[in-house]
């Protein structure tokens, strides 16, 4: 069989999920720092690629269609090289957890870690492969990254909160089909979809925003630190937190797992 049932995809869950709540600390802190890196890469792309299109106003949803089809390579390189994502590590600890095999202060312990590395490989992409290169200082893309930066940081509480739910239950979702394909083709096609529906759809990506809002920060000084900190990346992580804990791992957990 070329695929995984249900129930099985839990079980991988929380097999896969245990060593991470045990996990050293700084190996934790370099696959962090990659898989930020690694969304800095897709989201970079998704910009040089929407930025170019042509007749944005009169196709907006094509624009943000183009956005999302070329975003996802970015968790595609997370999950089949390896490395450790914030969003995605919402899913297979809780898992572990919840079931008892994982350890509670471990998985809060390796989360932590896992953002703080993650939000070091972003900002590192901003500034040097965004900026420094030059690559996203001139228009239509500077413009573009500067439009995408202002209007995540004018979104009111509730709605960067919501975004970010909707958001990180497409991406533990498309963590969980992967983990259900015995392949790596079936495991790319698994990641496509639900990741270019939920950047298409506009929600809220905690990880990709550490790299849109500083490298606008960086370009031109669009946004300020405190309107990107504040405004958005706190009500998204929170909404982040709750998309992949409470709507995949706690279900698919007391579904599946609970006895």
């Amino acid at each position: 069989m070329a695929f995984k049932m249900p129930k099985e995809i839990a079980e991988t869950a929380c097999a896969i999920g245990e060593p991470k709540t045990k996990a050293k600390w700084s190996r934790v802190l370099v696959l962090s720092f990659l898989a930020g890196a690694y969304i800095a890469f897709g989201s970079q792309m998704a910009v040089t690629a929407a930025a170019g299109f042509p007749w944005p106003a009169e196709l907006p949803g094509i624009q943000k269609l183009v956005f999302g089809a070329v975003f996802p390579v970015g968790l595609m390189l997370v999950v089949i090289a390896g490395s450790e994502l914030f969003t995605g590590d919402c899913l297979m600890p809780t898992v572990s957890c919840l079931h008892g095999t994982g350890n509670w202060l471990g998985y809060l312990k390796n989360i932590s870690i896992v953002y703080v590395g993650n939000f070091i490989g972003s900002v590192f992409c901003a500034y040097f492969l965004a900026v420094a290169t030059g690559l996203l200082m001139k228009s239509p893309w500077i413009d573009y990254l500067t439009g995408i930066a202002q209007a995540k940081c004018a979104l009111s509480f509730g709605e960067a909160f919501w975004r970010g739910v909707g958001c990180n239950w497409l991406v533990c979702l498309a963590i969980w089909l992967a983990m259900g394909s015995e392949d790596v083709v079936g495991k790319i096609f698994a990641i496509q979809f639900p990741i270019m529906a939920f950047v298409t759809l506009g929600f809220e990506h905690s990880v990709a925003n550490m790299f849109f809002i500083p490298a606008a920060i960086f370009a031109n000084g669009a946004v300020t630190w405190p309107a990107f900190l504040i405004n958005n990346l706190i009500p998204v992580t929170l909404g982040n937190i709750v998309g992949g804990t409470g709507f995949v791992a706690l279900i698919y957990w007391w579904v599946y797992l609970k006895k």
